[in-house]
């Protein structure tokens, strides 16, 4: 088994051995993974986060030995709390990274970071707070930063900013938690579950206050929600049915 570590900012993961492959989702700057399969110029790897399975371009990685990727999954999650931060490679270059990179293997990929950092698991009252630093940030399938994020994307990226490990896509992170019987018995920060007319899960947000929601649809936004799901105001009609509500935390 091979093992390797993202050094780069946000480099996408795709469906397919190609750059005209499907984004599936995205490694951030510090994420360590499992490389399951090492072709010419991609490498199917298993993220160790969330276990996600896609595609990376060998140029995008940088290979670490096996003692390095069990030290970094035994210590304690450091993680930029701004929006955007930079750290310094050994000459004195910029790197630039986005909310949420992950800070534990700065010293290994010889960069100094001197920002702003969270590492502790916070109460289930700060995942709201920390949902609307992504207020606005455009849609992008696959997306796990400020700078585009989808809507399992907004809902991991959020959880994991305060200590707590979600699946990558909505229809994963619906097998998690406790599922509630009426939408009255939720709480802020408790995750909305959504269904297409097949019946299938397609879309995720985070409760709110007052029977609100902040989900991603074009973009990460507030929006009302009742029994029968995502009432958009601007539209003025629903956009997403019901499924379940579950309490993660």
């Amino acid at each position: 088994m091979q093992y390797g570590i993202s050094p780069l900012s946000i480099v996408p993961l795709r469906e397919t051995t190609s750059n005209q492959s499907e984004m599936v989702s995205q490694v951030l700057y510090g994420e360590h993974f499992k490389i399951l399969e090492e072709r010419a110029q991609w490498s199917r790897i298993r993220v160790a986060f969330d276990n996600f399975e896609a595609w990376i371009s060998n140029s995008q990685l940088l290979k670490i030995p096996e003692e390095i990727y069990l030290q970094l999954q035994q210590s304690t999650p450091k993680y930029s709390s701004d929006l955007f931060d930079f750290l310094t490679d050994q000459n004195g270059h910029l790197i630039t990274i986005p909310l949420g990179a992950s800070l534990n293997a700065t010293g290994l990929l010889s960069h100094d970071f001197e920002g702003n950092f969270i590492s502790c698991k916070k109460p289930k009252s700060e995942i709201v707070k920390t949902a609307l630093l992504y207020l606005n940030s455009p849609y992008a399938w696959g997306g796990k930063s400020p700078l585009g994020i989808d809507c399992s994307g907004l809902t991991q990226m959020v959880y994991k900013l305060n200590g707590y490990r979600l699946n990558r896509n909505s229809a994963d992170q619906a097998k998690q938690g406790e599922p509630l019987s009426f939408i009255e018995e939720s709480e802020a920060g408790d995750l909305a579950f959504f269904d297409d007319k097949d019946g299938v899960i397609d879309h995720v947000g985070i409760m709110m206050n007052d029977n609100y929601i902040i989900h991603v649809d074009g973009k990460v936004r507030i929006d009302r929600i009742d029994h029968s799901g995502i009432f958009n105001a601007d539209l003025k009609r629903h956009t997403h049915q019901l499924r379940v509500i579950k309490k993660i935390i």
